[in-house]
Formats: C-alpha cells, structure tokens, sequence
C-alpha cells in the first residue's frame, strides 16, 4: 500500500512539473524598433564619443577628429631602434654569467635550454645551423642567419620576451645576448665576459656576407 501511494505520488509531480514551468516568469530581449513607413528596423544610436574634445572633422584632409599628438616621452618609449654599425645601442653591460641565469628564468621556457627552440610554441632554434642556409634544409638562427648581434640586440630589447615586449632593461639584453652569442660560439664563454654598446658593435656574425648589400641611397642622411 505504502508502494503505490509513493508510486501515485511521483507520478503527480512528474505531470505538475511542466505546468509549473510554465508558470515561471519569462523575459526575453526587447525587439528592436521598426519605421513606419518601411516597417524595416530603425538604425541603432551612434555611440557617443567619451573624448572631452573632439578636433576638426576634414577628411579631405586625413583629419577625423580623433586622436593625439604623441608626447616626447611616447616618443622615446619606441624609439630604440638599433642600426647595424651600432648606432643607438644605448648605455649598459650585462656579462655571460648574468645572461645564463637570466635566460633560464625568462628565456629557456619556450626556446629551450638547449637553446633548440620549441615548436609546439612556434619559439625558434637560436643556435646551430651553420652552413646549412645554402643547402635543402636551410636552419636560419640567430647564429647561422643574423648578419649584425645589434639586429640580436634590438629585436630582443623590443620583442622578448613574447608575454611581456619591452619589458627587459638594456643590462638584461646585454647580458642575454652574452650567453646566447657566447653559446653559439661566437663570443667567449667565460663567465665575466661582458658586452655593451661598443663591444656589441664589434662582434662579428658568421653571416655577416651573406647579405647583399642595399643599393638604395640611404635618405636619411
């Protein structure tokens, strides 16, 4: 008896369920509003600029009332560019030893402590390759490739490491650049082996002469 009563039991709420939910308040998303001449959708607002000025609106002459002069200290913040003979390397040293630790720390995770790279992270190989670019399976690193260590220098100081561009102060750079081209066996491995701006711009690369050179004038001087 006590089965069928708890049988009758689950069965009413079983049907009441639906009817309950269907008592439950419902909201949906308002319709947008239509033109009555159309009955086509009226344009949405413009959004409204949060710009406590606006400029001069002249698109003849490229000027859309937006933006901002760049300050002197954005400026600078980007202009850090290196040149091939050294020029713009600014001040500071780091050594190899320096350069290890810190490369292990910022560096190692995605380009390896073997300094091989890591493809499922799309991080490259840094060091090797020489003598390989001419051959079927060209292997360009900052070794075999790199024609200049103040390109090394500059993309580093600008790019790495990827989850934070920019971040490494000019000491880091030099320091990483140390261990990376002491590795390569391009600079010495000993661990005082310093490089700054005036002993970076004489490093040579192995692929220094595998450039041609640009026969443009160059106008910016």
């Amino acid at each position: 008896m006590f089965m069928r009563n708890l049988t009758l039991i689950c069965a009413i709420g079983a049907l009441a369920s639906p009817a309950l939910a269907q008592d439950a308040a419902r909201t949906a998303a308002a319709l947008p509003e239509t033109l009555e001449e159309t009955g086509e959708r009226a344009p949405a607002t413009v959004p409204q600029s949060s710009s406590e000025t606006v400029g001069d609106i002249v698109p003849a002459d490229n000027a859309y009332g937006v933006g901002q002069p760049a300050t002197e200290e954005e400026i600078a913040a980007i202009d850090i560019d290196v040149m091939p003979d050294g020029r713009g390397l600014p001040e500071g040293s780091g050594t190899y030893a320096e350069g290890e630790e810190l490369y292990e720390t910022i560096c190692a995770a995605c380009h390896g402590s073997d300094m091989m790279g890591i493809s499922d992270l799309g991080a490259p190989q840094l060091i090797g390759g020489r003598g390989t670019l001419a051959t079927d399976k060209p292997v360009k690193t900052v070794e075999s490739y790199w024609p200049y260590a103040s390109t090394f220098f500059d993309y580093t100081h600008r790019a790495m490491p990827m989850t934070a561009p920019g971040s490494l102060t000019t000491d880091e750079v030099y320091a990483i650049s140390a261990y990376v081209l002491g590795k390569a066996g391009i600079t010495g491995t000993e661990p005082d082996t310093m490089l700054d701006a005036a002993s970076m711009a004489e490093v040579e690369m192995p692929n220094a002469d595998g450039f041609v050179a640009d026969p443009r004038p160059d106008v910016a001087e």
